[in-house]
């Protein structure tokens, strides 16, 4: 597709604060993780293990009704409510831990139940982000231009990650935060404060940036050749319909299985490892590198996010022409090699960053070509918030199961960690092969450009 400058222009403007704010929602999503360890004896690996699992299984129902509902009212209305209300649950966060922390024994405060309570509906609100999204980009780009720009917008979404982990992180350690809490000690609540602030920013910038369609910005819509093709979009057809027609799309409930186990993946690494690398570092063996991936792990997993995302996407639409299992699949085959390398590497701080750093290439990559690009592709401009509603509901059923069992696991013995996560890969690995060749309805019909 070749678009007028001026088009390119006000696309850019659409979508660039809109990546901002879903990264700014994946920084008061997985602060939890950074409050975790921050936090020592107050919450446990169990306790995490059930406050983060609690929401995740939120945020999966949720998409149930936000699918549908942001397909009825549109993608701006749905980042602007995840916008807000992710920023108050975060803010409620933030005060409920600044009393706790006031208290003359913190340890007999209701930490799990209160934050598992908060973080549920700080989950609830953030499902909105990733269906509203989809729901817009699907208007504004063709199906032969969606797994480049994935790997863009992929880059927006790594920042994120960076943010949750590393400034995050850095927060907690600057001058403003460190030992300016109760009685001298750090005042964590800022983690939670921190991305409330900048949510609520970004909600009063995309009130009058963000635009659901080119037509709604002085500009053309045109024919994006997905499975809405064809079909008048200024019809609507009842919500049973459109759930009907994406449950029982072949290639969607593949994609779910598939995303089942990337969720699996994607959060049994992406939590677990800086927080076996903070046991470690607390034990004294800060060496060999856990001490270095312990405060580096949000920038190493931006950077695994833009290696992989832009793989993922480039490689989708220049070799495999816009079909999405391919690419994704040979990254599920590296993984499944060094899920296995992992086995034999707990002990090895250097060794096991590197294959946990490939692994978040991998599936950091494959969650954004599936979740983010094939959802459009499949679920149509129609359908593509209801598409990745259900997608993304499979991904943190996935991490809600990880989250459970990993805190259950963990407590006891690290070294079935890798062995929990090998048969995920493998299934979807196996699922991929059998959706290898499919591509949405309207990719053969004529291209209409603006």
């Amino acid at each position: 597709m070749i678009h007028a400058r001026g088009f390119r222009t006000r696309r850019f403007w659409n979508w660039f604060p809109m990546g901002l704010t879903y990264a700014l929602l994946y920084m008061g999503r997985y602060n939890l993780t950074v409050s975790k360890n921050a936090l020592g004896s107050l919450m446990s690996k169990a306790d995490f293990g059930w406050i983060f699992g609690i929401g995740a299984a939120v945020y999966a129902a949720s998409f149930l009704i936000n699918g549908p509902l942001v397909d009825r009212i549109g993608g701006k209305r749905g980042i602007l409510i995840a916008a807000f209300g992710a920023g108050g649950a975060n803010l409620a966060m933030g005060f409920y831990l600044w009393r706790v922390m006031g208290m003359e024994d913190p340890s007999g405060a209701p930490l799990r139940l209160v934050f598992s309570l908060l973080y549920a509906l700080n989950m609830y609100f953030q499902s909105y982000g990733a269906v509203s999204i989809v729901k817009v980009n699907a208007h504004w780009f063709h199906v032969r231009e969606r797994g480049t720009f994935s790997g863009i917008f992929g880059i927006m979404i790594s920042s994120g990650i960076f943010l949750a982990f590393d400034v995050s992180q850095r927060i907690l350690e600057s001058p403003l935060v460190a030992g300016r809490g109760h009685a001298g000690g750090d005042a964590t609540w800022w983690v939670f404060f921190s991305p409330a602030v900048l949510l609520f920013l970004l909600f009063a910038v995309e009130t009058f940036l963000l635009r659901d369609q080119p037509s709604r910005a002085g500009f053309a819509d045109f024919d994006t050749g997905d499975e809405s093709s064809g079909e008048d979009l200024n019809i609507r057809i009842p919500t049973r319909q459109l759930l009907r027609r994406i449950l029982t799309h072949p290639v969607i409930l593949t994609v779910a299985g598939i995303e089942f186990c990337t969720g699996v993946l994607r959060n049994g690494v992406m939590h677990w490892f800086p927080i076996l690398a903070n046991e470690k570092v607390a034990a004294g063996q800060g060496g060999g590198g856990w001490d270095f991936m312990l405060h580096n792990w949000g920038l190493l997993l931006m950077i695994a996010g833009i290696i992989g995302g832009n793989l993922a996407g480039i490689v989708s639409d220049r070799v495999f022409q816009s079909r999405r299992a391919p690419s994704a699949g040979f990254l599920y085959a590296f993984m499944i090699l060094m899920i296995a390398g992992m086995g034999f590497s707990l002990s090895h701080g250097w060794v096991l960053g590197v294959l946990v750093f490939g692994i978040s290439i991998c599936v950091i990559g494959t969650h954004g070509l599936l979740s983010g690009t094939a959802t459009m592709d499949f679920g149509g401009r129609r359908g593509a918030a209801t598409a990745v509603g259900i997608i993304d509901g499979f991904v943190y059923l996935g991490t809600a199961v990880q989250s459970f069992s990993l805190g259950w696991i963990t407590s006891r013995n690290w070294a079935a960690w890798p062995w929990f996560l090998l048969p995920f890969a493998v299934i979807g690995l196996m699922l991929l092969i059998r959706i290898w060749k499919a591509m949405p309805g309207g990719i053969k019909k004529p291209v209409v450009e603006e």
